[in-house]
């Protein structure tokens, strides 16, 4: 039985943003709505009304223009959302000029800076004047390889303010992940740091960005912000004798801010392009639009999470990752943000708890591989930092174990709301996530999020109220991308999510209804493990495991075998354990009673690493195709790819 752990607070709940649009809903619509089911159910039943509701209840600047609402509403793909709408996702954002504080940036060096919205404003002035000047249009694309800093926001917001396209890469990513991602979409102008720092060293990218330059012919313009204060040197390092890479501080800095200009842009003008993170092949160029990004995003933080002007939001998060962007969004809400760059354990293991004090932070958004170290580590935050100014906890980026839960419950902050979401960069949203008006029971997330007409399907397309199943959208939502960046005829964007039933969003999760109207991510479907022909969610395992003292980390994947599949788990173990026969025994008996006896595995084996993605996922599927013997051809997405060589060719396996 799943634990409760936080109930909505009586009669303060009934001020949040959800119940205010709820009640606008009942009224303009002579409804009586008076749950978050009913109010769900009416979101789904009625596309064009609500989407058109959370657009006015958000207070979206822009012209919706005039019907219809959504065009060809019942397919999938091809309903387009306010077809004949015109807006600007970065004049959404930039919502004040004045002196009070919007951004807060510290790193692991200790260096901390603060930001007014009139300083914001006005560093976005110079860069859209700076990218006037170097000739960028709407629909050229303008690539960062940034930290998580306030110039990469203020880029962005100059960028898209004249209709260019952003994208981005984190600074660690490695020269071939880079052009994997930035040579398919030809960009126009770079912009890039000098050098950031990540666990006590120091790593510049003069060299890098050389190599990275002299692959991608498409840029005209390259533009160094000295964010190690060497932008001069790193541009003449790279081009002596040329002014195509030149240094923030001579061609933005120098420049007097003015007024900025916003270009009004179809609701589907493309914002973002975006990469898939798998191992299995090119990254896919996911390209999304102003008006979907925006609406999905506002209806999230602001009716879901229930931020507004008064809001402090901190999301540990890198430019490589979609939380970056859904990071920078929590400015439509007036909100203020905090800004992390370099490691979270750096220079202790305190330092992001420290942050969140100091700022005061309301809600904040981390991954559950963070909260997992926080737990493995032995912290007690709440016993060490007062974190009582927060009311909402997100874990996003992989399931939370039921320990996750109770340990943010009992250990972190007693008292706040603790959310997970979970969608993903193909959305730059979520399908799944908390809400305000439900309890949180622990390993469940609360519910699907409004507009989002999620269910669980079998393998012959039919809903499975009970039972583990294939995640899916049944109706069209305004975030779907506006299709893959160089995908002729979209067929690529159609095979990725409608090729396995047709007219219905596959996502690619594993997923279960709870009693409570929750749900719980097993893992990626293409990851679930099939012994006996029995599907196996790899998340299922890894809650018994992580329990055990002397297991640090753990992968597991199914190897062929025997005109079968065999379950083989791969442990990290801890500081002072071994594996041997007792605690191989130990480790089967655990999962045997708390999850079953087919997800016992026929081999568990010690290794020193496992590799993760530039997010901190971990890489079953690379895993297992290196264990079958099988090529990895994007290492390069990976953070430590020589990891993958620890699992090549194991004698544990040939038996």
């Amino acid at each position: 039985m799943s634990r409760l752990l936080w109930t909505p607070p009586g009669q303060q709940s009934q001020s949040t943003a959800m119940h205010r649009l709820m009640d606008k809903l009942n009224t303009e619509n002579n409804l009586e709505l008076d749950s978050f089911r009913a109010l769900h159910r009416f979101s789904i039943d009625e596309l064009e009304t609500f989407w058109d509701a959370v657009w006015d209840f958000c207070d979206i600047k822009g012209s919706k223009g005039g019907a219809p609402i959504i065009k060809n509403a019942a397919a999938m793909p091809g309903a387009q959302f306010f077809p004949n709408a015109s807006l600007n996702y970065a004049e959404n954002l930039l919502v004040k000029r004045d002196d009070s504080e919007v951004l807060v940036f510290r790193s692991e060096t200790g260096n901390e800076r603060r930001v007014s919205w009139a300083e914001l404003y006005d560093l976005s002035s110079k860069f859209q004047k700076a990218f006037i000047k170097q000739g960028i249009a709407s629909g050229d694309r303008i690539a960062a390889i940034m930290p998580n800093c306030p110039e990469t926001i203020a880029a962005m917001l100059g960028a898209v303010s004249i209709g260019a396209i952003w994208s981005t890469c984190s600074p660690d990513f490695g020269t071939r992940g880079i052009l994997d991602r930035f040579a398919q979409i030809e960009p126009k102008m770079l912009i890039a740091c000098d050098g950031y720092d990540y666990n006590g060293k120091v790593h510049m990218l003069g060299a890098r960005l050389g190599e990275i330059l002299s692959e991608l012919p498409s840029v005209e313009k390259t533009i160094i912000i000295p964010f190690k204060g060497q932008g001069e040197e790193v541009a003449k390092e790279i081009a002596p004798d040329s002014d195509k890479v030149e240094s923030a501080e001579t061609c933005v800095y120098a420049i007097t801010p003015g007024t900025i200009e916003f270009t009004a842009l179809p609701f589907n003008h493309p914002l973002y392009i975006l990469y898939s993170s798998g191992t299995t092949g090119a990254p896919k160029c996911i390209t999304h639009s102003h008006g979907g990004t925006l609406l999905q995003h506002v209806k999230e933080q602001q009716i879901h999470g229930d931020l507004g002007p008064d809001s402090v939001v901190y999301c540990f998060t890198t430019c490589g990752w979609m939380m970056w962007n859904w990071l920078a969004s929590c400015l439509a809400s007036g909100a203020k943000l905090l800004l992390f760059e370099g490691s979270p354990f750096y220079p202790s293991n305190t330092v992001v708890l420290d942050y969140l004090e100091d700022e005061k932070a309301t809600f904040a958004v981390f991954s559950a591989k963070y909260l997992d170290a926080l737990r493995m580590q032995g912290l007690s935050p709440k016993s060490t930092h007062d974190l009582t100014a927060l009311t909402l906890i997100t874990s996003t980026g992989s399931p939370l174990s039921p320990e996750g839960f109770d340990y943010v419950v009992d250990e972190l902050s007693p008292g706040c709301q603790l959310g997970s979401m979970s969608g993903g960069t193909d959305l730059i949203g979520c399908f799944i996530m908390s809400n305000p008006m439900e309890p949180v029971y622990s390993g469940e997330i609360q519910g699907p999020a409004l507009g989002m007409a999620v269910d669980v399907f079998d393998d012959n397309g039919q809903p499975m109220p009970v039972g583990k199943g294939e995640l899916v959208c049944t109706k069209p939502f305004p975030s779907m991308p506006v299709g893959f960046w160089g995908d002729a005829g979209d067929k690529k964007y159609h095979a990725a999510y409608f090729e396995h039933f047709d007219n219905i969003w596959h996502h690619g999760d594993f997923a279960e209804w709870t009693q409570h109207g929750g749900m719980i991510i097993h893992g990626r479907s293409d990851a679930t493990l099939n012994p006996g022909g029995v599907r196996i969610g790899t998340a299922e395992i890894y809650a018994q495991v992580e329990q055990l003292d002397e297991i640090d980390e753990a992968i597991v994947i199914g190897q062929q075998w025997d005109d079968d599949v065999r379950i083989v788990l791969f442990v990290i173990m801890a500081d002072g354990a071994s594996l041997d026969d007792e605690l191989i025994k130990k480790i089967k008996a655990k999962i045997r009673t708390g999850a079953s006896p087919r997800h016992v595995p026929a081999k568990v084996i010690a290794v020193p690493d496992i590799p993760r993605t530039k997010t901190g996922k971990i890489t079953e599927l690379a895993v297992r195709d290196i264990v079958e013997g099988r090529e990895i051809k994007n290492r390069e997405a990976l953070a430590n790819p020589e990891a993958l060589d620890l699992f090549k060719e194991l004698e544990e396996l040939k038996s």
